[in-house]
């Protein structure tokens, strides 16, 4: 499972969100949905400004999570 970082590094800089949309020209509701891990993708741009605002590089932000499933096993059964 890839996951975005953001709850943790922000805290770290003591950055909220309302601070990001102000700081970085993203959207609010961009942003928020980023924080909560709600997207499927990332644009390069936002990735960059994030990184900039953030102090970190890509990896800091996106994270991979091994959930023990392989690809087959994550497919719905068929009937």
């Amino acid at each position: 499972m890839i996951k975005l970082n953001l709850p943790v590094l922000f805290a770290q800089k003591g950055i909220r969100v309302a601070d990001a949309d102000r700081l970085t020209d993203m959207g609010r509701t961009t942003l928020y949905r980023l924080y909560n891990n709600e997207v499927t993708r990332i644009d390069f741009a936002s990735l960059e400004r994030l990184c900039k605002l953030l102090d970190c590089t890509p990896g800091d932000i996106i994270l991979y999570e091994d959930d023990g499933q392989t690809d087959s096993q994550k497919k719905e059964p068929t009937n």
